[in-house]
């Protein structure tokens, strides 16, 4: 569950922390501000904003890190009223080429020459798989437990999951961000195709349910995994501020 953003009072303040909040890292499907990993946002005079940027541990992976810089700066600078988001990643082994390069809108090769040889679109490809596969893997379960039997919902329509009215606020969540990611994998996404097949658009079936589930676990655990032992680090690196 998301923790609470911080509720300035300030409409710009809240703006940004919004925008913030549909930034994840890569790595764990997480939202960057749910995960404490923003430690300041200032507003400045003419639409300048500047945002304090840490991670769990000085060595963190570079290209996450740039990733998660390079989103942030994009989603505060798509509100209409910022002329420029400034980030800062603080406390990082290559705080310095990050933060120059994200500010100069270089890419990830452009900002470490003669270290980094490839762009990291494939990377994020990868990363949205898994996160598709997490977040179908945990909206299937709950409606397992809501009574659906595997033959429904491989049959099941985007429609049809569109239009479910869940019982709770997480249900919903859960399916808001599934039915958001869904485009991006599992085949044509119109209101009459399948609400639920592999990432590669293949039917699922009720015979090789349980299989698929047993697989799509191993992903999502793999991610909570690290997402906990990031919490850890980062509470202990920075205290009861890094919750």
């Amino acid at each position: 569950m998301d923790a609470p953003l911080p509720q300035s009072g300030d409409p710009r303040l809240d703006d940004v922390w919004a925008r913030l909040a549909t930034v994840s890292d890569p790595e764990l499907d997480e939202s960057v501000a749910a995960m404490g990993f923003v430690e300041s946002v200032e507003l400045g005079a003419d639409g300048d904003v500047r945002i304090g940027l840490r991670l769990p541990t000085f060595w963190c992976a570079p290209n996450f890190a740039f990733l998660m810089a390079h989103d942030m700066r994009e989603a505060v600078e798509r509100l209409d009223w910022v002329t420029r988001a400034k980030i800062t990643l603080s406390d990082h082994c290559h705080a310095e080429e990050i933060n120059r390069g994200v500010g100069s809108g270089h890419s990830f090769a452009e900002t470490f020459p003669g270290q980094a040889t490839a762009e990291l679109d494939e990377l994020r490809v990868t990363f949205r798989r898994k996160a598709f596969q997490g977040r179908q893997e945990v909206l299937l379960r709950r409606l397992l437990a809501d009574g659906f039997t595997a033959t429904q919902l491989c049959a099941m329509r985007i429609s049809a999951l569109a239009a479910l009215e869940l019982a709770d606020a997480e249900g919903a969540r859960m399916c808001q961000r599934y039915l958001e990611i869904r485009g991006e994998f599992g085949g044509p996404a119109e209101g009459s195709d399948a609400a639920f097949s592999t990432s590669e658009g293949e039917d699922l079936s009720p015979e090789n349910f349980t299989e698929y589930l047993k697989d799509l676990r191993r992903v999502r655990m793999n991610a909570a995994f690290n997402a906990n032992m990031c919490r850890s680090l980062l509470k202990t690196r920075y205290g009861e501020a890094g919750e």
